[in-house]
C-alpha cells in the first residue's frame, strides 16, 4: 500500500543503487545532498567562528527540589573584529555520572516552559541545554541583528545564502561546541530536539553535524518532515509567502512547482543515516500533514537499508493515533490533538532513546 502512495506522489529515489553499500559510498552521496538542501532551500550555513568562549552567567545548583544545576551560560563566537553572543540554559542532574543530554531549540528562554518539562526529562537521567531561538536572530525579515547582522552586515543575501531556519541552525552547532567543554554530559548520546519551525531546524542541525546521534523533529511538517510532493495542507508556496526569511532565496522558485524540486524532504530525514531520526507527529495537525511525515520515513528507510542497519520498522498502512514505531534507527509516533510540543512527546522521544542507546 504505502509503496504505491509513494509511487502516485513521484518520489525520487535518494540512491540509485539496489545493493548494500559502503559507508564511503553513502558519504559521497550525503555530501551531494546536504550541498542540493543548502543550495535549494535552507542556504548554506554561516561560518565557523574564528574563536569560541563561554561564560557561566549565573547558577542554581537547588533546581528542581536539589536534584539539578540550571546553570545559565553566554556562548561568545569571534569572527574577525566582530562579537557575537547569545544565552543558553544548562540543567544538568546533579550526580557523578555522564549524562545522556538534549540540545534543545526553544520558541522561548523560559525554564520550564509550556514546551519543555524540565524536571521529569531530568529525572528520566537526561540532561538538557536549550537556547531562545530569538536571542540568535529574529523570526522575521530583518537581516540587521543578532547573528545576521554579523553575516551580512545590512548587505543583500545572494540566492543560496542562509534563512534563518540555518542560523538557528550554526546556534545549536555551537551549543554542541559548549557541551564539549562539560565533564557530566556523554557526547556519544547528544540528541538535538526541536518544534515546528524549529523540527526543522532540528532536522537540518542534525543532518549537518554528526556529532548528534539522533535528530528529533516534533510537527514540523512542510519543508521539515513531510514530503513536498502530493503533501495536503501547507505548501511551499504558502510558508514561502508567509515566512520567505526562513529559507534562502533559491526555494522561492519551487513553488507551484513541487514536481521541479531536484529532491524531497525524505531525502532530509535521509542525510541523517546511519545516525538516528525520530519523527512526530499530530493526528489534527492537518497543516502539517502527518501522513506526508509518515511517508517520509518510509521512504528515507531505504538509505539505512542499504547502509545494512535496520530503517523505519511499520505497518504498511497510514499511522493512527496512539501508533509508536521503536524498532528502528527511524522513530515515530502518532499523538491525538493539536499542533504542540507535549509531555507525552517528550516521553516517547525518551522511550525512544533509553531502547535505542541502552540508557
Amino acid at each position: 500500500m504505502l509503496e504505491n502512495l509513494l509511487s502516485e506522489r513521484g518520489l525520487m529515489k535518494i540512491w540509485d543503487s539496489s545493493e548494500i553499500c559502503s559507508s564511503d559510498e553513502w558519504e559521497k552521496r550525503r555530501s551531494e545532498i546536504l550541498k542540493l538542501l543548502c543550495n535549494e532551500e535552507y542556504g548554506f550555513l554561516p561560518c565557523t567562528p574564528d574563536n569560541l568562549s563561554f561564560e557561566v552567567l549565573e547558577q542554581d545548583n537547588k533546581f528542581c527540589a536539589g536534584k539539578v544545576t540550571l546553570n545559565k551560560v553566554s556562548i561568545t563566537a569571534q569572527f574577525g573584529n566582530k562579537r557575537f553572543s547569545f544565552p543558553c540554559w544548562t540543567s544538568i542532574p546533579n550526580g557523578n555520572k555522564k549524562y545522556p543530554f538534549f540540545v534543545f531549540i526553544n520558541f522561548r528562554g523560559d525554564i520550564p516552559d509550556k514546551y519543555f518539562p524540565t524536571e521529569e526529562i531530568c529525572d528520566n537521567g537526561f540532561a538538557i541545554l536549550s537556547f531562545c531561538y530569538e536571542d540568535v536572530t529574529s523570526d522575521d525579515n530583518n537581516f540587521s541583528d543578532g547573528i545576521a547582522g554579523v553575516i551580512y552586515g545590512g548587505k543583500d543575501r545572494k540566492d543560496n545564502d542562509c534563512g534563518k531556519i540555518s542560523m538557528w541552525s550554526w546556534a545549536a552547532s555551537r551549543v554542541m561546541d559548549y557541551a564539549k567543554t562539560l565533564s557530566n554530559l556523554d557526547l556519544t548520546k547528544a540528541f538535538v530536539v526541536g518544534h515546528s519551525r524549529l523540527g526543522k531546524t532540528a532536522l537540518l542541525t542534525g543532518a549537518l553535524d554528526a556529532r548528534f546521534a539522533c535528530a528529533i523533529s516534533n510537527d514540523s511538517g512542510c519543508s521539515g518532515a513531510a514530503i513536498t510532493r502530493g503533501k495536503r495542507g501547507e505548501k511551499i508556496k504558502d510558508i514561502y509567502n508567509s515566512f520567505p526569511y526562513w529559507f534562502c532565496a533559491n526555494y522561492k522558485k519551487y513553488m507551484d512547482n513541487e514536481h521541479n524540486l531536484p529532491f524531497d524532504q525524505h531525502f532530509l530525514l535521509a542525510a541523517i543515516a546511519p545516525r538516528k531520526v525520530y519523527v512526530a507527529s499530530a493526528k489534527e495537525d492537518l497543516w502539517a500533514d502527518p501522513d506526508s511525515e509518515y511517508l517520509s520515513c518510509v521512504a528515507a528507510s531505504e538509505v539505512y537499508e542499504k547502509l545494512g542497519f535496520t530503517g523505519f520498522v511499520h505497518p504498511d498502512r497510514l499511522p493512527n493515533v496512539g501508533d509508536v514505531f521503536h524498532e528502528g534507527n527511524i522513530g515515530y509516533h502518532m499523538r491525538d490533538g493539536l499542533h504542540y510540543l507535549s509531555r507525552e512527546d517528550w516521553l516517547h522521544f525518551i522511550a525512544y532513546l533509553k531502547k535505542q542507546f541502552k540508557i
